[in-house]
């Protein structure tokens, strides 16, 4: 297949598309804005494939889309891009309005115009609310989102339902718990704590710390996404979940000790408003219909992460210096290797 994938320089679409270009014959067109998450550093080698194609665009953008739709013949869409950081919702909650659900209608109404034989929306369980002590979400768990960010996410999915149910457009929709792994964005919990943890600065922790994740590991993430892309039923929603609940506070703990630094680096801070308690998903769904189930425990693949990170230093240290953004004008800009169109030949 060709695919236009959206948001793929961020941390779960360039997992993405370094997944498919490892495990696939598909052709890949990334539309990415490049906003402050999104880093073509997470990309480098990406671009010495024939099958990669990057184009700078926003989705809210209807001629940068019809033109890539047109031009790439594109037959699926997997939709990533989105303002997907809560704190930054919560300071400023317009653009995640304006990007995730006016940019999807957008992006819906475009792909159809198109004849787009599938669409993919890459949603979150934050759309669900917050658990209790007990039970798990599944998908049809009613939507009760309690950020701005959220909100936005379940806005779009309702989106992606309606331009299903009114035209018959064969959309589908994934809601997965919290990743981790490469290339994700030093604001995020796991990479912030290594970093500070390195750099021997206070790990802040939310409240109390007792507020319970879902974590699963991105390569397992893509590998589902994968799954429901090609053998997926349209209409249909699949909860994606790496069966490994645990509280922050525990976590920041696993991290600083597997780091050999001290705990006394943590420091509670207040907690964010609105900040959900506990998440947790049945993937029941997707494992019996599709045969999919993660295939990295949680200490291998928060081994692997960490890892990662020690071996990366430059990157996520570019990061949070700003430089990172520099490297678009070095590959795309006026003079740069890819010329001044921002497209890769």
């Amino acid at each position: 297949m060709t695919l236009l994938v959206t948001g793929g320089a961020g941390f779960i679409g360039s997992n993405f598309v370094r997944y498919l270009l490892e495990t696939s014959e598909d052709r890949i067109v990334n539309l990415d804005l490049l906003t402050y998450a999104g880093n073509l550093a997470n990309l480098t080698g990406c671009d010495q494939d024939p099958r990669y194609r990057f184009v700078r665009g926003d989705i809210r953008d209807r001629e940068t889309l019809r033109r890539a739709f047109a031009e790439h013949e594109i037959e699926a869409v997997v939709h990533f891009a989105a303002e997907s950081h809560v704190d930054r919702s919560v300071e400023g909650p317009e653009v995640f309005v304006t990007t995730n659900v006016l940019g999807t209608e957008i992006l819906l109404e475009e792909a159809r115009a198109a004849g787009v034989e599938r669409f993919l929306m890459v949603s979150t369980d934050e759309v669900y609310g917050s658990l209790g002590d007990e039970g798990l979400f599944t998908e049809s768990s009613p939507l009760a989102p309690n950020s701005p960010y959220a909100a936005s996410k379940a806005s779009a999915d309702l989106l992606c339902r309606a331009f299903y149910k009114t035209y018959g457009f064969p959309v589908l929709i994934t809601r997965c718990s919290n990743n981790y792994g490469a290339y994700q964005f030093p604001e995020k919990l796991i990479p912030l704590m290594i970093a500070n943890a390195l750099e021997d600065k206070p790990l802040p922790v939310y409240g109390d710390g007792r507020n319970v994740r879902d974590w699963l590991y991105v390569r397992d993430h893509c590998s589902a996404l994968d799954a429901v892309l090609r053998r997926g039923r349209p209409g249909e929603v699949y909860n994606i979940g790496g069966c490994n609940e645990m509280a922050n506070l525990e976590l920041v703990r696993l991290l600083v000790d597997h780091l050999g630094k001290s705990r006394d680096l943590i420091t509670f801070v207040s907690d964010r408003p609105g900040h959900d308690r506990r998440y947790a998903i049945d993937a029941t769904k997707i494992m019996s219909e599709l045969d999919w189930a993660p295939s990295v425990t949680f200490e291998q693949g928060l081994g692997a992460t960490v890892d990662w990170y020690l071996q990366h230093r430059s990157w996520w240290e570019e990061i949070r210096s700003g430089e990172y953004t520099a490297y678009y004008e070095q590959m795309y800009g006026q003079g740069g290797r890819h010329g001044k169109d921002g497209v890769n030949p």
